[in-house]
Parts: structure tokens; C-alpha cells; sequence
């Protein structure tokens, strides 16, 4: 576990930063990929990963400033910026980048629910790489296992600060771990039709639950805030039942308009000039290899 890659003069470049950047870049390229796949609006996901990037990690920072640690932040206003210290919130990043993203596609008309679920998934892959961040800084850490068992963070490290040299639960390990599960999950579920916006609610509803249970292992910010449940646990719980309302409210609204059900495949039939074309526009069934040149013969 390193917390420096290396030093410019006395500047240190962080191992932190550097995977939290790469988790972007990753969940872009994989936003991007599905996007492709769909034939829908991958010309946008750059711009959506750079704004959206940007707002989650402020938004991130921020959440965890106000909702985990306001305590002690107010007495010590100049260390908000301090992010390598730890301190960003998951649930403050996906929610800022999701409106990000809102703002984005009614900016671009383009419909963002659809949108949305299209590319939803990617978003775990971000999530799990930027908890490798979180284990490589020492922040994120569970809490003592009781035993000879668990993680040793070394010194420099909040964790060890925190507990000193104790074993700790590997819980940012196993939360990344269960993101890239749920991240299949997702892939799975697309693959079948269902109603735009169910994806991203079953994406809000699965991690939520993930979060909820894996803070009973957290060792950070473990003190209770509502109800005996820490302030993660509640706002978990929170996001659990709406995604789950507005899942059920999705499947009921799906059967009354079938124009809102998203088929598994690609949206877009792309042809040999570079046109796309829409299949519920297109005269004819989508033909692939010899059929579909014998097609175009006859139509010719």
C-alpha cells in the first residue's frame, strides 16, 4: 500500500488522485462502449464524463463535508479542499453527476432516462476503482475486526491514525468487490425488455442496499445520526425506497405505454453509408449478411 507514487521537488503525486482519475477515465470509456453498442448518443458521453466527472467529485467532497463530518469541518474551513485527507462521499458524487448529466441531455435534447439506463452500469466500474483509491489512501477503512485478521494500513494513513495498529475489516475492498457483481447484475437485467428508468433504479436500489449493510462494518464516521443508524445507513435507506417506487411505478407505467419499453439489442441500424436509422421508423425488418444485400437488390 503506497500512498505516493512519486515527488515533483516537495510536491507529492498521490496514488488517490491518480486512480480516482483513472476510475473516470474508465467509466467513460465503458459509458462510451455501451452507448456504441446501443447506437444512441455515444457522440455525447465525453463531454457527459468530463462534466459529470467534475461535479461528482465535488459534489462528493461537499456531501461528505455536510452530512459525515460538519463537526469538525466548521471549525476548520480551509481543509474542505483537503480531499487526500479522505472524505468523499459516494452517494454526494453519484448524485451530482447524475444531474449533471440531466442538465447535459435537456441542454442537447436528448432523452435523459433513456439515456440514463443505457449507460447506468458504468457507473460501478468508476465506483470500484475509486474504492482501490480509497484502500490505497487509508481512508473508507472498516472497523476493528477483534481477532488477528483484517487489514494493516501503515503509518500516515487515517486509518491507522483512527485505530491504530488493530486489524480492520476489509469493507471499501468488499464494497468494491459487490460494485463490480451488481455492475453484471445490470448488464443482465438490460438484456431483457423493460421500462426506461428501471435500470437506474435498480442500480440506486442495489447499491443503496449494498451501502446500508457494509456499514455495519465502517469504521469511519460509525457514530449513529438518525434512528441508531449511521448517516450512510439512512440515506441508504432513503434512496432503497424511492429507486424501489419508482422501479414499481416504471413496470406499471410500461404496460400502459409501450413506447416507453427499451428492447435489449441495438436501438439504431447503422448502414453501409454511415446513416442511422431508427427500426420503429424503418419499412422493413433489420437484414444482416447475404439477406440483406439480396434485400437491397430487389429494392433496387
Amino acid at each position: 500500500m503506497h500512498q505516493y507514487l512519486f515527488y515533483i521537488g516537495d510536491f507529492p503525486i498521490r496514488m488517490y488522485g491518480l486512480v480516482l482519475c483513472m476510475s473516470i477515465f474508465l467509466a467513460t470509456g465503458v459509458a462510451y462502449f455501451l452507448a456504441k453498442q446501443d447506437g444512441r448518443w455515444h457522440q455525447h458521453v465525453l463531454d457527459i464524463g468530463i462534466y459529470g466527472g467534475f461535479a461528482g467529485l465535488i459534489g462528493a467532497r461537499l456531501w461528505d463535508v455536510f452530512f459525515f463530518d460538519w463537526d469538525y469541518y466548521q471549525h476548520h474551513l480551509l481543509e474542505i479542499p483537503f480531499v487526500w485527507q479522505g472524505g468523499m462521499a459516494v452517494q454526494g458524487g453519484i448524485i451530482a453527476g447524475v444531474l449533471t448529466g440531466i442538465w447535459y441531455c435537456k441542454r442537447h435534447n436528448i432523452d435523459w432516462v433513456a439515456f440514463a439506463d443505457i449507460v447506468t452500469p458504468s457507473i460501478l466500474i468508476g465506483q470500484a476503482v475509486g474504492r482501490m483509491a480509497n484502500l490505497l489512501n487509508g481512508d473508507a477503512f472498516g472497523a476493528p475486526t477483534g481477532g488477528n485478521f483484517g487489514i494493516l494500513y501503515p503509518e500516515g494513513t487515517l486509518a491507522r491514525a483512527t485505530y491504530g495498529s488493530q486489524p480492520l475489516w476489509p469493507a471499501e475492498v468488499w464494497e468494491g468487490q459487490i460494485d463490480v457483481v451488481i455492475f453484471a447484475l445490470l448488464l443482465l437485467f438490460r438484456s431483457f425488455r423493460h421500462t426506461k428508468g428501471q435500470t437506474l433504479c435498480l442500480y440506486g436500489f442495489l447499491y443503496s442496499l449494498e451501502r446500508f449493510c457494509l456499514e455495519f462494518l465502517r469504521g469511519d464516521y460509525a457514530e449513529p445520526w438518525l434512528f441508531g443508524l449511521t448517516s450512510a445507513q439512512s440515506t441508504s435507506l432513503f434512496f432503497m425506497i424511492v429507486c424501489a417506487a419508482f422501479f414499481l411505478y416504471a413496470a406499471w407505467y410500461g404496460r400502459r405505454h409501450p413506447e416507453a419499453i427499451m428492447q435489449p439489442g441495438a436501438a439504431v441500424i447503422v448502414s453501409e453509408d454511415d446513416t442511422e436509422t431508427d427500426p420503429a421508423e424503418s419499412p422493413t425488418d433489420v437484414l444482416s449478411g447475404r439477406d440483406a444485400k439480396k434485400h437491397r437488390k430487389k429494392r433496387n
